[in-house]
């Protein structure tokens, strides 16, 4: 019998919440070889201790994915909750982004809002065969060809940050994300069922980038039909299928 992705995941890899100081100095030392030491995207001058953070970081839940036989991190994502006064606290995409299609937030409670942020990869585990990085642009065709490659690594660990994301929004009552993302990283998405809804035009943030919304129950009911297997990875079989009760 074939193993399951969440089988095969398991098997090399295990998700770490990133509760204590320990962990989540784990989480900072990650993002700093990610955004300042393989791509560039933060300047590494503005974090002399080689750790990673911002403001929102102190509202965040963070999860690590480990490495079993070596003991490495291998990705990070972090969720940006809503502060002590949600109506007056912004998001980071509310800041650095427009939107334009504001009905889709009308049915939208601001304590149930997150945003979906420092999703990243090590280089050592995106760089594999058959894998590619996350963080960088890549041309359409090549992304509709490795959408039918989901087996190896890198895509294993990209569906495991998404599922981190729905059990920390199942821990915190959020039904609603925010992401900033690149347009080709959405439509990878995608090809797992996984769909962000286009909020606002292009902006010029870390690269041209689009501001999306998700509804997590949406999200997992699209990801359901595409594949029972993908449902699996994302929910814990079930564990994490839907947030607790609304506020």
């Amino acid at each position: 019998m074939v193993n399951s992705i969440i089988d095969v995941f398991n098997d090399y890899f295990e998700t770490v919440p990133a509760v204590s100081d320990e962990l989540k100095n784990e989480v900072y030392r990650l993002r700093y070889q990610v955004y300042c030491m393989e791509t560039g995207f933060e300047n590494a001058e503005n974090h002399p201790n080689e750790m990673e953070f911002d403001v929102y970081d102190r509202h965040s839940a963070h999860y690590l994915i480990r490495h079993r036989k070596s003991g490495d991190f291998a990705a990070t994502a972090r969720l940006i909750l809503p502060g002590a006064n949600s109506s007056e606290t912004l998001f980071p995409l509310e800041i650095y982004s427009r939107i334009d299609n504001v009905e889709v937030l009308k049915p939208v409670s601001r304590n149930n809002l997150a945003e979906a942020s420092r999703f990243c990869i090590s280089k050592t585990f995106r760089r594999r065969k058959n894998d590619f990085n996350i963080l960088t642009p890549v041309d359409r065709n090549w992304l509709e060809e490795r959408a039918q490659q989901i087996h190896g690594s890198s895509y294993h660990i990209i569906l495991a940050l998404i599922a981190c994301l729905i059990r920390m929004s199942h821990e915190n009552n959020i039904y609603y994300w925010y992401a900033i993302l690149h347009p080709d990283l959405a439509y990878f998405f995608s090809s797992f069922g996984i769909r962000f809804v286009e909020i606002g035009p292009l902006i010029d943030y870390h690269g041209k980038q689009k501001p999306y919304l998700i509804k997590i129950n949406d999200l997992l009911q699209e990801a359901a039909q595409k594949d029972s297997t993908y449902w699996d990875m994302l929910t814990n079989k079930g564990q994490f299928s839907r947030p607790k009760t609304i506020n």
